[in-house]
């Protein structure tokens, strides 16, 4: 058996496939009916769909979603991996970190997969450009469910691929649910919200078809004619997940109906009816199949379960020295000239891409910061639509096919659209694949006020907002040279990282200072560098508001208060050694951001030196906190003024501390 095939597809093998998947969730049911497992998310009536890795090579992608227990065991993961990952052991592909049916598998290209269901499809275009950029043949195949194609992510992922003719089929799997909600009154292909041109209807219950069909887009997508749409009707024949029960919402007739549908019982009458194979032998078949499954769950339920102590790692990756970074020039420079000087040597690597918003010339940048660049590397500048989400997915995709993104933000106030990505993709990777899979990106993101007339979309910082997010590394230079150094880091370093750039500074010509003695050169991530020694107290800041600090401290000299100013210079990691080390000598602390101030980093810092007790003993006074007033930033600069730290609320703070 398994060795005739049938209109191509090897059918008798596909049969056993498909009923292997089957069984696998059967097994799954009955073991959470006996107490013995925590969650469920079933594939049944998907299974057909597996008949599209038959027309994929080894170096191909699959970004999933989790109904593809029958595609991920086509792709080759065992039954006993998805057993494992059932009873989340330390042997998973996760360790246990996720749920069951979000597969995971480095040697087998199949990405990992997260929750949040069409989050995958801009990963999956960034990955499917890499390829495109390579001129390989390579290409991506992309799932999602019929509800989450009204995610404008999906909308962004297909217009993204037809736009630069990629090699990625995305595959809908319609079911007609959306948990309890009937998608058809929301489909948009229905709705005609999408071009007919580039969707092809399929019958994604019958595998001959599906294999039909995507043989042709996947070989369209490898010739290099771009993306297709596969809409596949099909059923869900039991219920959305072990915690919901479709006989609530959907009546006797329509559940007998998807059970006569049932792909899998269909396809083996027609063999047996064909004569492929016989009766007894689909008997046995089954049999032998459920003699496996329950071998699979059984030595995987017995597997080592993870160790408690190790769930906080993989969250970074390993702190590497970058290369030897271009000398500095004599002259003083901008911070803007030394990012461009910068951006420059890392694109004489090919694998570096920059994509942004209007960052290729003649503009080269709002801010000039890519100007001439795409002109020297015109096949590795390129301008981006107007759509964060599609600048952060792709991020991710080019970064696991094995290009370095360097992606620019316009502003960091248009990060909420991103954020999805970023939450849901970006930081998380790493940790919930065990370091199997890793996106080591930087996005480059102007930030901040003392600009009048930016107003509350051109004037914020939101450092707090990312700094909570796990696994995102965060830079805010404050001279030229540490935007150089820090960028050069970061651009080869393991993990994302956000790098934002204080406007206010960016024209401001400075030239290099020679390390201090708790500075360092070239500038490191986590080690932060002391700007004015002093000896009564400590004031922690970064950014726009340095200059705010020397102020300052400039003033409160008259009186005799000598303050030492760190520049934080890196927010994730943080340097809390050389805080501590300035606490033992000054016992006060002043920390200014121009963040709001709930929820802030400063507030972070506060927390995080009182908690402790060694850090605790050090204080002689209560520490400050110079922060935005919890207020949008206002267009009119009296207005702006009033709301952001100034020289007088800084000293204010300073004369506090000293009381």
């Amino acid at each position: 058996m398994g060795e005739k095939t049938v209109n191509g597809l090897p059918a008798v093998e596909f049969l056993r496939l498909m009923a292997l998947s089957r069984e696998g969730d059967r097994r799954e049911g009955l073991l959470l009916r006996q107490n013995r497992g925590w969650f469920q998310v079933s594939a049944t009536g998907h299974e057909a769909l597996a008949a599209l890795v038959y027309s994929l090579e080894p170096d191909d992608y699959l970004y999933l979603y989790y109904r593809d227990r029958a595609i991920a065991l086509a792709r080759g993961l065992t039954n006993h991996d998805l057993a494992l990952a059932y009873f989340a052991k330390q042997a998973s592909s996760s360790a246990g970190r996720m749920m069951p049916a979000h597969y995971s598998s480095r040697p087998h290209n199949v990405f990992s997969v997260a929750t949040p269901t069409g989050s995958q499809c801009l990963p999956a275009a960034g990955t499917a450009w890499a390829f495109r950029l390579a001129g390989n043949r390579h290409v991506v195949l992309c799932t999602i469910g019929d509800a989450a194609v009204r995610q404008g992510e999906f909308y962004e992922a297909v217009a993204f691929a037809l736009q630069e003719k990629l090699p990625v089929v995305f595959v809908v799997e319609d079911n007609g649910y959306g948990i309890s909600t009937p998608t058809g009154p929301l489909n948009p292909y229905g709705l005609g919200a999408l071009s007919r041109e580039h969707v092809t209807a399929v019958n994604g219950r019958d595998p001959f078809e599906v294999f039909e069909h995507g043989r042709e887009a996947i070989e369209k997508a490898r010739q290099g004619a771009g993306p297709t749409v596969l809409w596949c009707e099909l059923d869900r024949i039991g219920s959305h997940t072990c915690s919901d029960d479709q006989r609530v919402y959907r009546t006797a007739e329509e559940i007998d109906e998807a059970v006569r549908r049932d792909p899998i019982a269909n396809l083996a009458a027609r063999l047996i009816r064909d004569g492929e194979f016989t009766q007894d032998e689909w008997l046995a078949m089954q049999t032998a199949i459920q003699e496996e499954v329950d071998r699979d769950y059984q030595d995987a339920e017995k597997a080592p379960d993870p160790d408690p102590a190790a769930a906080t790692t993989h969250v970074h990756g390993p702190t590497t020295a970058p290369p030897a970074r271009p000398p500095a020039p004599a002259e003083p420079e901008s911070m803007v000239a030394a990012v461009n000087r910068t951006l420059r040597a890392a694109l004489r690597d090919e694998r570096v891409v920059l994509f942004g918003e209007d960052i290729q010339d003649p503009k080269g940048g709002v801010f000039g910061l890519t100007k001439g660049l795409s002109t020297e590397f015109p096949s590795q500048v390129f301008n981006a639509p107007l759509a964060e989400a599609t600048i952060v997915g792709a991020a991710v995709g080019m970064a696991v096919a094995g290009r370095v993104p360097v992606f620019e933000l316009q502003f960091i106030d248009f990060l909420p659209p991103a954020l999805n990505q970023l939450i849901t993709q970006v930081s998380s990777l790493r940790w919930r694949s065990k370091g199997d899979w890793q996106c080591p990106l930087v996005l480059l993101a102007p930030y901040g006020a003392y600009l009048p007339g930016g107003g509350v979309w051109h004037s914020e910082s939101k450092e707090g907002l990312v700094a909570h997010i796990p696994g995102v590394s965060i830079a805010v230079p404050s001279t030229p040279q540490d935007a150089a150094g820090l960028l050069w880091a970061a651009i080869h370093g393991a993990d994302p990282c956000l790098f934002l750039l204080p406007k206010h500074l960016f024209r401001q010509r400075m030239a290099a200072t020679p390390p201090a003695a708790t500075a360092d050169a070239p500038p490191a991530f986590g080690r932060a560098a002391i700007r004015r020694a002093g000896h009564d107290v400590t004031v922690v800041t970064w950014g726009n508001c340095i200059e705010l600090a020397q102020q300052a401290a400039d003033q409160v000299a008259g009186a005799g208060v000598t303050a030492e100013i760190i520049d934080l210079r890196t927010l994730v990691p943080r340097d809390w050694d050389t805080i501590e080390q300035s606490l033992a000598k000054t016992g006060r602390l002043v920390v200014v951001h121009e963040d709001n101030r709930t929820g802030g980093f400063g507030q972070v810092l506060i927390s995080e030196a009182t908690a402790h007790p060694e850090r605790w003993d050090l204080f002689l006074a209560p520490p400050q906190l110079v922060a935005r007033a919890d207020t949008p930033v206002p267009y009119n600069p009296a207005l702006e003024y009033e709301v952001l730290p100034d020289v007088d609320r800084v000293v204010a703070a300073i004369q506090r501390a000293m009381e």
